[in-house]
């Protein structure tokens, strides 16, 4: 199991005492970078205190102990020059990469041979000073466009013909986010617990204190819910399939948590997951791929097709006519023609359309009455979720629909 967690004040109620011994990972790496970095600046300009190359120099009038402050920050300057550098050659690619070694190595190569041309010319033809910043201007040049050159044209390069030595196969880490509603809700757990959910789940600290805050709300329901989110939380901790990590990183100029979310996805190049309906149009509005759980828990619901029969439990009145309205055990509300009069009974239907929306499925039907054909076998096609003794069942309860609307 891998498991990062922020050392913050009050963290410790989330996952317990024992929480507080780790530390991020991310803000780890951040901070060992920054530790390199730092470290070369000041190697740099400690070098050039020491050494103190513009000692001899005649454009600087000043003593030589200003002459070594200056150096130091020469090098200094230079240091920073170089980590820019680096920073921005870290976001090429490899094929770019190669394509600009080899472009300013051609190029410097080039620039030397034509530089000894210039040198072997008779110095009443070429004055010496003239010799020496031909060769210089001409090394960067030749160096700066084999460079840029390169760089743009490394995409081209088929680096499978060089054996695989080179191969750009970068292992990109599948980052997913989790808001505070799917960490509240506590489906996550359970797709998780099946091995569907891969990657590295994220939780962001400002997430963490929103939970926290409503786990500390004075609204028992609210307090409750938040509550309900600890212990999810709790429960992926102890999967030892998932990496979990929490993240640090906050954007203080952005104050709406779902606003974070969408910055905080950008920047890793992560997908949020969510149960949000507005959160989820806005990220992809904004660009960044989301996962629904709503969505998902739609997509696995058992498909119904129109003709199919099912028992159902009529709950309420619906807003038509003589509607009755019944729910599946996954909350699929279906709605019953004429079948106001069974309400508060349990009445077998057939389905006759299956409506698919945004927010879920809506299935309608009618009461069933069935259809036998020559063998006594029925002729509308039964769902699977029925019992063996069904049409029994079902003529048993017509039976005794009958008998309580005659003594009715």
């Amino acid at each position: 199991m891998h498991l990062h967690i922020l050392k913050s004040a009050g963290f410790g109620r989330v996952f317990g005492a024992g929480g507080r011994g780790f530390v991020v990972r991310f803000s780890m790496m951040k901070w060992d970078i920054l530790i390199i970095r730092v470290g070369f600046v000041f190697l740099l300009a400690a070098v050039g205190y020491l050494l103190n190359p513009l000692s001899q120099t005649t454009l600087i009038d000043a003593d030589q102990q200003t002459r070594k402050l200056i150096s130091g920050v020469l090098g200094a300057l230079i240091a920073v020059l170089i980590i820019a550098f680096e920073m921005r050659a870290r976001q090429a690619s490899l094929k770019t990469l190669i394509g600009a070694a080899v472009g300013s190595i051609m190029g410097i190569v080039g620039a030397y041979l034509i530089g000894m041309l210039i040198s072997t010319q008779d110095i009443n033809t070429v004055p010496g000073e003239m010799k020496v910043f031909l060769t210089i201007a001409l090394a960067f040049f030749m160096g700066y466009i084999g460079l840029m050159v390169g760089a743009a044209k490394g995409d081209y390069l088929d680096l499978s013909a060089l054996g695989g030595i080179f191969s750009d196969k970068t292992v990109k880490r599948e980052y997913k986010i989790l808001d505070t509603s799917v960490i509240i809700d506590g489906r996550i757990a359970d797709v998780a617990e099946t091995g569907f959910l891969g990657g590295t789940l994220i939780i962001p600290h400002f997430i963490l204190a929103e939970l926290q805050q409503v786990a500390d709300s004075a609204d028992s329901s609210k307090r409750q819910r938040g509550r309900r989110g600890l212990d999810m939380l709790q429960r992926l901790r102890n999967n030892s399939k998932l990496d979990i990590q929490i993240l640090e990183t906050d954007f203080p100029s952005v104050k709406e948590v779902d606003l974070k979310l969408i910055e905080l996805g950008k920047q890793l190049d992560a997908v949020i997951v969510t149960n949000d309906f507005n959160l989820n149009k806005v990220a992809q509005l904004r660009g960044v791929a989301v996962l629904n759980i709503n969505e998902l828990a739609n997509a696995l619901k058992p498909v119904v097709l129109p003709g199919e029969a099912m028992r159902v439990f009529v709950l309420k009145e619906g807003k038509e006519y003589n509607q009755g309205v019944a729910y599946l055990d996954d909350g699929t509300m279906v709605v019953i023609d004429n079948a106001r009069r069974l309400i508060g009974k349990t009445a077998d239907i057939a389905v006759t359309s299956v409506l698919q929306t945004t927010a879920g499925k809506m299935i309608f039907g009618r009461l069933w009455e069935e259809k036998l054909d020559e063998n006594g076998e029925s002729n509308i096609a039964v769902h699977d979720s029925r019992s063996l003794g069904f049409r029994k069942a079902t003529r048993e309860l017509r039976q005794t629909t009958i008998i309580e609307e005659m003594e009715s």
